[in-house]
């Protein structure tokens, strides 16, 4: 193989080609399927019976572009998207998103409260004093302030862990002009861990005394907690509406595998074989000659790296799609290349081109972020947000396998 290799035409660049075929320039893309975000959400919805569906769209829909993904849950029946900034609402209302409830559950400075106000989002608050605040930016802005007033079960984070507060600020929200008292909510820590010790069940019996006797009075006001994991877990957690986002891509909230949920995976991520060498006992790759050939071989280059989101924990620790087959991940992960083992039988089969799939499917093999997270000892919701700006999102088709 060698130079009559290297100069020979490219069968199929994964990073050149979208799931339909059509050339796209680049070294790496991630391709979304947003039918497939759809469909997650419908399923959800199924789970949900009378409960609302919000599509948690933060972080750029977890790696998988905002708008693309707002709009495809919406159309899959979610009521509601959330997002962690005030950024993140304006621009979804700059993509259009103009009548469509959204939720900022993150903090919010002066400054990003009367953003998120004026952009008509709604605002979580835990304490009188932040309902008066609410109530100040929406006489600036002329509007309306709607609040969600967060009790603090047991995540340790935002809210306050004093239910008395929390009912204080809820009389609050129903006394004060330029307000409107919307939500009731909290955040579970462990609906992800199936055999917790309990704690799941003492967050939602903590919640569950808060909210009946608001819920009594004010039948309207909408009672919200569950993440993905507890609408997969426990019915009583879904009371008038559920936040889910890991399960809205496809990805399994208790880190296993999504078909156990009958969900699908909406992100593929794909490069190519830039470059087919071959590699004689003794000889290294990469960085610090972490990988010396023990045997000859092939070695097969892929144009991307951590300055991508590939993580340098893959080194000698992860597999890619290649022709069909599993290949190792050998040596250390650059900054813009990493290189795999083609095996001493690559020689004559044409790989320069040939597409790589990194999560994703190639005939009968597959490979999952859950499966990465794993081999880097994370969660799989980091490995898609870690996917960076440098690799294009366009639209695809995840059921399609890459030939």
């Amino acid at each position: 193989m060698g130079a009559a290799e290297d100069a020979a035409p490219r069968r199929v660049a994964g990073a050149a080609l979208d799931a339909d075929g059509v050339a796209r320039p680049s070294r790496a893309v991630a391709t979304i399927d947003a039918a497939a975000i759809a469909r997650n959400c419908a399923q959800l919805c199924a789970h949900l019976g009378a409960s609302k569906l919000c599509a948690v769209v933060k972080a750029d829909a977890y790696g998988h572009g905002a708008a693309t993904a707002a709009g495809a849950a919406l159309s899959g029946g979610a009521q509601w998207l959330a997002v962690a900034t005030a950024q993140e609402a304006l621009s979804l209302r700059a993509d259009g998103l103009d009548q469509v409830p959204i939720l900022v559950m993150g903090a919010l400075t002066d400054a990003e409260l009367a953003l998120t106000v004026g952009a008509g989002a709604d605002v979580v608050v835990w304490s009188e004093r932040q309902v008066q605040e609410a109530a100040e930016a929406a006489a600036v802005a002329g509007s309306v302030a709607r609040l969600h007033v967060k009790l603090d079960t047991g995540m340790g984070r935002l809210g306050t862990r004093d239910s008395a507060e929390a009912t204080r600020a809820v009389g609050a929200a129903l006394a004060t002009h330029g307000v409107a008292l919307v939500g009731l909510m909290t955040h579970f820590a462990t609906a992800d861990e199936r055999d917790d010790d309990g704690f799941f069940g003492e967050q939602l019996a903590a919640f569950d005394r808060f909210v009946g006797p608001i819920k009594a009075e004010h039948p309207q006001t909408l009672v919200h907690a569950a993440n993905s994991a507890a609408v997969l877990r426990e019915r009583r957690a879904h009371f008038d509406m559920a936040r889910c986002g890991i399960a809205v891509y496809g990805m399994d909230p208790f880190g296993s595998d999504p078909d156990d949920h009958g969900l699908e995976p909406a992100l593929a991520w794909h490069s190519y074989v830039a470059a087919v060498k071959q590699c004689r006992v003794g000889q290294s790759a990469g960085y610090g000659r972490r990988f010396i050939a023990q045997r000859d071989t092939w070695l097969g280059v892929l144009p991307l790296g951590y300055g991508d989101g590939f993580r340098r924990a893959f080194s000698d620790n992860a597999e890619v799609l290649i022709d069909g087959c599993r290949v190792p991940v050998v040596g250390t992960v650059s900054m813009d290349n990493i290189t795999v083992d083609l095996g001493p039988d690559a020689a004559g089969r044409g790989l320069v081109g040939a597409a790589a799939t990194l999560i994703g499917r190639q005939g009968s093999e597959r490979i999952t972020a859950e499966e990465l997270a794993r081999r880097a000892g994370t969660i799989n919701y980091e490995i898609t947000c870690g996917i960076s700006g440098r690799v294009p999102r366009i639209p695809g088709h995840g059921r399609k396998a890459v030939r």
